[in-house]
C-alpha cells in the first residue's frame, strides 16, 4: 500500500500518526479478500513486557491484531448481510480487522473506541482499503451518546475487566434490534468469559462454537458466543 495514494484526509492523519507511532500497513487477507490494516510496528515500548491475560488494567489492548479478532472478520466475511442496508456495530474495536471484514461483505458498519487516536487507525484503514461509509465512532461504555439500534453488534477481546459487564450489558439493552444478533470472539484463556456469559443468559440464548488456530507455533482456541434475545 503506497500511502500517497490515500484520500488526502486520511493522509494528514497518518501523518499525524507517525508523530507517536512507527506503523506501516500490513494485509490482512481473508477469503479471498484483502484488509490494509495500519499497524505499530513496534510493539515493545508499548507492551513492556505486559500480559494481556494478567495486566489487563494497563494492557493497551487496542493496539494488538488479536487473534480471536481475526477468527470474528473470517465469520464476518462468511455470514452475509441478511438485508439490504443491514446495520453492524463493533464495539472496542481498536484496529478494526471484525468491523473492516464486515464491511467489505456489505454490512453499513461503525465502528467505536474510546480514543480519538484509535479511531484515527480505523480511518486510515478503512480508506486504504477502499471502504467507504465506514463510521468511526467515540463509545465510553460509561457514558454511551444516542445511537441507532443495530441489527449486528459484534467485539472480539472485549470481556477482559469485570467492572464494565454491567455497562456493557446496558450498550446492548439500548443499541441491538430487537431481532439483532451479537457475535463475541475470545480466546478461551480470557477468564472473565464465563462470568459475563453468566449474567448475559439471563437476557440471552447464548450459541457457543470454537475455532482452533495457530499463532506463533501455539495452537489456540477461540470461542465464539452468539448471543440472541429470550422471548
Amino acid at each position: 500500500m503506497d500511502p500517497a495514494q490515500l484520500p488526502e484526509k486520511q493522509y494528514a492523519r497518518l501523518r499525524e500518526i507517525r508523530k507517536t507511532y512507527k506503523v506501516d500497513f500490513d494485509p490482512l487477507r481473508l477469503r479471498g479478500k484483502e484488509i490494509q490494516l495500519l499497524q505499530v510496528t513496534d510493539l515493545e515500548p508499548l507492551l513492556a513486557g505486559k500480559d494481556p491475560f494478567k495486566d489487563v488494567q494497563d494492557f493497551p489492548f487496542w493496539v494488538k491484531l488479536w487473534e480471536a479478532a481475526m477468527v470474528l472478520a473470517d465469520l464476518m466475511l462468511t455470514t452475509p448481510p441478511a438485508k439490504e442496508d443491514h446495520t453492524l456495530l463493533e464495539l472496542g474495536a481498536g484496529l478494526g480487522a471484525p468491523g473492516l471484514a464486515a464491511a467489505l461483505a456489505g454490512y453499513r458498519v461503525t465502528l467505536t473506541d474510546y480514543e480519538p487516536h484509535i479511531l484515527d487507525f480505523q480511518r486510515v484503514s478503512a480508506a486504504a482499503t477502499g471502504l467507504k461509509g465506514v463510521d468511526c465512532r467515540l463509545l465510553d461504555w460509561l457514558k454511551p451518546p444516542d445511537l441507532p439500534r443495530f441489527d449486528t453488534i459484534i467485539g472480539a477481546e472485549i470481556l477482559f475487566r469485570e467492572e464494565f459487564f454491567a455497562p456493557l450489558l446496558n450498550i446492548f439493552r439500548s443499541l441491538l434490534a430487537d431481532q439483532g444478533v451479537i457475535y463475541l470472539a475470545h480466546d478461551v484463556r480470557r477468564k472473565s468469559l464465563p462470568k459475563f456469559l453468566l449474567l448475559a443468559e439471563k437476557e440471552y440464548e447464548i450459541a457457543v462454537s470454537t475455532r482452533k488456530m495457530r499463532s506463533d507455533d501455539k495452537e489456540l482456541t477461540i470461542i465464539v458466543n452468539r448471543l440472541t434475545r429470550r422471548g
